[in-house]
């Protein structure tokens, strides 16, 4: 054989080397996924419901219009602190102050008539009692006057004058009880005119308290849209009145927010929160959960489900009311806040990052199986997925030599980024963590190849 021939043959083979190892290299990482791992590890977790809303004073109010009429005077301006009791506004009041005087006249005028009738009635019943007086005194005379005349001992003309003084006794008797009853008649009508004078000023001097405005409490007028000489009016039917200005009471602050209804379940009285301002940047101020609203609120409307027509299958939201620790002074009612509601709080359990949890069909798990135990399965004919079938197993893929073995798990509280595992893990055990895709489409006990060296950005 030639030099070139064996030169030529000995190429071919080294060639032939090559491509072989090329080829079972090849072929055995074709198979192979790059994943992102981390470890389970213990650490204290915490539950947190964030939410947003907006800061408000637990107590304030609106002071509306009590009667028509023009503003003649404001005392206060949007801003100012007040103190209970203290003149806000004041309206045109002069038919009201003329009423009031009026029936203060009136009232005296029938004082003095039920005194009058009072003066009246003593007399009556004086008159009654002298009265009574000489109708006994009479009746004794002609009673000694019917003995002394039967033993002739008295003149018939004294007889008959003894008797008819008595008559005329008897009459006047009867004449002072119908000047006594007469009497009460009329002090009950000038008492009773009293008491209808003194309600009817009780009446009038309601509408002219009701021009006068004063602070229900202490607090800060945060709201004013009125000014001296506009015209007011009262509430009525489907139209609402005149609302004056809003007084609220700064002393304790609320951050009323709006809790999706699949966190309202973990939210309970007294938790604590921390409580962030829009206006107030880089501070965060505690607080404490002290209201849950019961009825849900449409997230589109702003209306609660018991106001609504009909049924709507809309996001809603749940009120929840928290009130705020040392609050600064120079917060204003409607800013714009976020509280994260603690709900709850694990110290050292197992825990993993949250993207790591994902979840595969029984079916799945039981090809995996058969495929890894060297098992050939012809396969099987379409049917209709059974319930058993739909359902889904939790677990996480973790590393066990090479490959990702799927692991069902049990979570508890899930934290920002973590989440806790109750039972299927050990402290240290290494899970893949990612990428997206991978946890996705991965399959159980796929071989794997761990690459942490920067993460990578998922197209969605």
């Amino acid at each position: 054989m030639k030099r070139w021939q064996k030169i030529t043959l000995g190429v071919a083979a080294v060639l032939l080397v090559v491509g072989i190892v090329l080829g079972t290299i090849h072929y055995s990482g074709r198979n192979v996924v790059t994943v992102q791992t981390a470890k389970s590890q213990r650490q204290d977790l915490t539950s947190v419901v964030t939410a947003s809303g907006e800061i408000k004073p637990k107590t304030y109010v609106n002071v509306g219009a009590n009667a028509f009429g023009k503003i003649t005077h404001l005392y206060v301006k949007e801003g100012d602190r007040v103190k209970r009791g203290q003149l806000l506004a004041q309206l045109e009041n002069v038919q009201s102050s003329a009423d009031v005087s009026a029936t203060q006249a009136g009232l005296e005028a029938a004082g003095t008539d039920a005194l009058a009738a009072e003066a009246g009635y003593k007399t009556a019943m004086a008159d009654l009692n002298r009265a009574k007086a000489d109708h006994d005194r009479t009746k004794l005379d002609w009673q000694r006057a019917q003995s002394l005349y039967k033993e002739a001992l008295i003149a018939k003309s004294e007889y008959e004058a003894r008797q008819n003084a008595w008559l005329s006794a008897d009459a006047g008797l009867a004449q002072a009880e119908a000047r006594v009853a007469q009497a009460k008649a009329q002090l009950d009508s000038a008492q009773r005119r009293v008491s209808q004078t003194r309600a009817n000023l009780t009446r009038v001097s309601d509408v002219l308290r009701k021009t006068t405005y004063l602070a229900p409490f202490d607090g800060v007028v945060t709201n004013l849209p009125v000014r001296e000489g506009e015209t007011v009016v009262i509430g009525i039917q489907n139209s609402p009145g005149s609302t004056l200005m809003t007084i609220a009471d700064m002393s304790v602050i609320t951050a009323e927010v709006k809790v999706d209804e699949t966190d309202i379940v973990n939210v309970k009285r007294g938790q604590p929160a921390d409580v962030t301002i829009d206006a107030i940047p880089r501070k965060s101020f505690k607080g404490e959960v002290t209201e849950i609203g019961d009825n849900a609120i449409v997230r589109s409307t702003g209306l609660a489900t018991s106001q609504e027509t009909s049924s709507s299958q809309e996001a809603k939201d749940f009120k929840v009311v928290v009130t705020l620790k040392d609050p600064p002074a120079n917060l204003r009612p409607g800013l714009s806040s976020t509280a994260k509601i603690i709900t709850a709080t694990r110290p050292g359990v197992v825990s993993i990052p949250i993207q790591a949890v994902t979840v595969r069909r029984p079916a799945d798990l039981e090809n995996a199986n058969a495929k890894n135990g060297g098992a050939v399965q012809a396969a099987a004919p379409q049917t209709v997925a059974s319930k058993e079938d739909k359902k889904e197993t939790q677990g996480v893929f973790v590393i066990r030599k090479g490959k990702a073995e799927f692991v069902p798990v049990e979570t508890g509280i899930a934290g920002t980024t973590d989440i806790e595992v109750l039972n299927g893990l050990q402290e240290g055990d290494e899970i893949v963590t990612g990428s997206y895709k991978v946890l996705r489409t991965m399959k159980p006990g796929a071989k794997v190849k761990i690459d942490n060296s920067a993460p990578k950005t998922e197209e969605q």
